[in-house]
């Protein structure tokens, strides 16, 4: 499996995902291999940052990391997000993967 999804960069993780807002329940869903980005649902709707607060929220919970360890870097508005784990959780994130 291609892993440039998920690496490690100054010692910190970097996590390709792609959120679905306004789910029925707010879960990782897995590797999506078409698009080469983990996907994650949210129940939060896609209005003023809410989504991404959940994203944040479900994350560090399940990575085990306190919320503070979790920064979207990339794609604040959009779908498509780059996001920042304090650390290297890349064996955590690869275990979501193979769910």
């Amino acid at each position: 499996m291609e892993t440039k999804w998920v690496r490690i960069f100054e010692g910190d993780t970097l996590v390709e995902v792609d959120i679905q807002p306004g789910s029925k329940r707010s879960e990782i869903l897995g590797f999506e291999p078409w698009r080469k980005r983990l996907k994650i649902a949210v129940r939060s709707p896609p209005v003023d940052g809410a989504a991404n607060i959940e994203l944040i929220e479900l994350i560090a919970e399940e990575i085990g990391i306190k919320k503070a360890g979790v920064t979207i870097l990339i794609g604040e508005s959009r779908r498509h997000k780059t996001v920042k784990l304090r650390g290297d959780h890349v064996k955590k994130i690869r275990n979501f993967a193979e769910d």
